[in-house]
């Protein structure tokens, strides 16, 4: 992965907080139910609840939304039933795409997503066909000019026990085991250090590098993806670079 940032494929996201935060205020709602629903109530007790929490503050979800969304997961509100589907496929260029859904109506999303990849002239493939290029794991970008000492930061997130830190142009990538997230996470916040980034997410063991124009067919590809109500996340091994996502307005 010399030379490839995983988190300038991120960078271009941040923008669409702003712009869609109802919508991503109901993503990250779903989110919560599931976890609360799959490991209860209590963030200290439960690490997806946790995470998904994390990630709603990060975009000021407000409380009072959160609170509800992990009372409909544990039973305590009336709220939908959902179900976690992960599909995999291939996009433009034939990169690999992960796309987590949360839905409470499985054929319809089913169609509506495999619509989505046929306008793309992408293919789903069966369970497995790409998964395995990719590893879950801890994931934490950090603006590097705003942090120069190096140094300093590799050695507060590998003693709170995170795999590897790197720099990739402005930015610092840590990564770490998922179960190691929260540690790494609450050392990074005692030294009052802050994250363009930090979840546990699919990181492609193997960015794959694509010519501009197919690059912007797979940035199209994935904006469809992500405007889908149901479609928590979407994954790829593809280099994206800037000038691929200039024209998304992203």
């Amino acid at each position: 992965m010399a030379g490839h940032s995983h988190a300038k494929n991120i960078m271009r996201h941040k923008a669409v907080v702003d712009a869609k935060r109802g919508k991503v205020f109901s993503k990250l709602s779903r989110y919560i139910i599931i976890a609360a629903k799959n490991g209860g109530g209590d963030p200290a007790m439960n690490l997806p609840l946790r995470y998904a929490i994390d990630k709603a503050r990060a975009v000021s979800m407000p409380k009072d939304n959160i609170e509800k969304a992990i009372k409909r997961g544990t039973g305590e509100l009336e709220g939908v039933s959902y179900d976690e589907i992960m599909y995999e496929g291939y996009g433009p260029g034939g990169v690999a795409v992960l796309v987590e859904v949360l839905t409470d109506n499985r054929n319809r999303t089913n169609g509506e997503i495999k619509k989505i990849f046929e306008r793309a002239n992408a293919n789903v493939g069966v369970p497995g066909s790409v998964a395995y290029l990719f590893d879950r794991k801890g994931f934490f970008a950090i603006d590097a000019t705003k942090y120069p000492d190096e140094d300093a930061l590799m050695a507060i997130a590998l003693e709170a026990g995170a795999d590897d830190m790197k720099r990739e142009g402005d930015m610092f990538e840590i990564t770490t085991d998922p179960s190691n997230f929260s540690a790494v996470m609450e050392a990074i916040k005692k030294a009052n250090i802050e994250t363009v980034e930090a979840e546990v997410k699919y990181l492609s063991k193997m960015q794959k590098d694509i010519d501009v124009e197919t690059g912007k067919k797979v940035v199209k590809f994935i904006d469809a993806l992500d405007d889908h109500d149901d479609v928590q996340n979407v994954y790829t091994d593809a280099n994206l670079t800037e000038e691929m996502t200039a024209e998304s307005g992203q």
